[in-house]
């Protein structure tokens, strides 16, 4: 299906539906004897049950574990942005921002059976986030952060973490960490080279390439070079994530831009912008080259060209080439497995033992296949077994 055919259907989509997400009700509500046990007088009862002791407006862990039994708390995960960093589209704001939360929130309920909310927010302003998440979620048993733009969805995750007990990830992090990674253990075999030995260049250094490298690190690749819009990173850096980005990768202590990054990588994790790369950078890389151009729409290079230039497996963010690495072979999946299994936090071993499994799940990698796509059997179910 061409670009321009797609977006014209997805307006027209969206226009015929008004929204992508339904709220239903679990009971019925047909007479009286319905009406008074799903709202009043029953549920009076309910309500004093799960408070406890009147007048505490923080909620006790008593409160929240009744909660969890008695209501939505259990199985409701909020979708929330405030529109900085939407898809390769920007800083559009949450009212732009809203039909992504909502695609994302029918995904959950699409892949994982996981009821999903989207709520966007009309701040950009990091302690109003932080203040506002914190005072929504007595309603949500888990909070998908998404689309924040770095540095500050470093800030907004860390803070969130440490004042919520339920479950909280930033999704185009760790989402697409665990994604890379399974994509990339498969790629090392298909081109028989050995995972943690690989030469890996992440371009990127915002919320993507700092997640994708901290994974790499944490899963044993021992070579990581990462770049951001200036070159390679350095610990002069004016950012303090890059700083400490630094001084964990670059063990060679390459200087300058891309080129110099390329010359010898086995593989390259694009998670920047359109058009970075062309067929002569390919060219600069190690034998058998592992390319994987994840800017959406447009990758950082089309797959033909990484082709041309000598590349031996290539992945995209897109549906209409072969090996597309989509976040959601994996945040439905670590959602449903922290649901289900009581998870507060979503740790790296459980982020490291979510790509293994999904990797697992293709037998034998080839060039076109490897990774799951979003539809193939038991994709959710590797994710989530790897979250408890």
């Amino acid at each position: 299906m061409a670009k321009n055919d797609t977006a014209a259907k997805a307006i027209a989509l969206h226009k015929k539906l008004g929204g992508k997400i339904r709220i239903q009700a679990a009971a019925p509500v047909t007479n009286r004897d319905d009406l008074s046990l799903v709202y009043t007088p029953g549920v009076a009862a309910v309500s004093t049950l799960v408070a406890g002791t009147k007048g505490k407006l923080h909620p006790t862990k008593k409160q929240e574990t009744l909660a969890k039994e008695y209501t939505i708390k259990k199985r409701m995960v909020a979708v929330i942005s405030d529109g900085s960093a939407v898809l390769g589209l920007g800083n559009i704001g949450p009212y732009g921002a809203l039909p992504v939360m909502e695609g994302k929130a029918a995904l959950f309920k699409s892949f994982a059976d996981v009821d999903a909310f989207p709520i966007v927010l009309d701040t950009q302003n990091v302690d109003e986030i932080v203040e506002t998440i914190v005072r929504i979620a007595p309603a949500f048993g888990g909070i998908n952060l998404e689309d924040f733009t770095a540095p500050n969805c470093f800030e907004i995750e860390d803070r969130v973490k440490a004042a919520l007990n339920i479950p909280v990830m930033h999704d185009d992090q760790h989402g697409t960490a665990i994604v890379v990674l399974a994509a990339l253990i498969n790629a090392a075999k298909v081109v028989k080279k050995d995972l943690k030995k690989l030469k890996v260049v992440v371009a990127g250094a915002g919320a993507a390439g700092t997640a994708v490298t901290k994974l790499l690190l944490l899963a044993g690749v021992k070579d990581v070079i990462v770049l951001d819009s200036k070159g390679i990173i350095t610990v002069n850096s004016n950012e303090p994530h890059k700083q400490a980005l630094a001084k964990h990768t670059n063990p060679r202590k390459i200087q300058g831009g891309l080129e110099d990054a390329l010359a010898g990588a086995d593989a390259v994790v694009g998670v920047s912008g359109p058009g970075l790369m062309q067929a002569r950078h390919v060219q600069m890389m190690a034998p058998r080259a592992i390319v994987f151009g994840l800017a959406n729409p447009t990758p950082e290079i089309m797959p033909g060209d990484a082709m041309r230039g000598g590349a031996a497996v290539v992945a995209t963010g897109r549906s209409d080439f072969p090996n597309q690495i989509n976040n959601s072979l994996a945040f439905p999946g670590i959602f449903r497995g922290a649901l289900d299994h009581k998870v507060t936090k979503i740790t790296d071993k459980m982020k490291l033992a979510a790509a293994h499994n999904l990797a697992a799940l293709v037998k034998k990698p080839t060039a076109d296949k490897i990774i799951p796509g979003p539809f193939d059997k038991g994709v959710m179910e590797a994710v989530a077994k790897a979250v408890r």
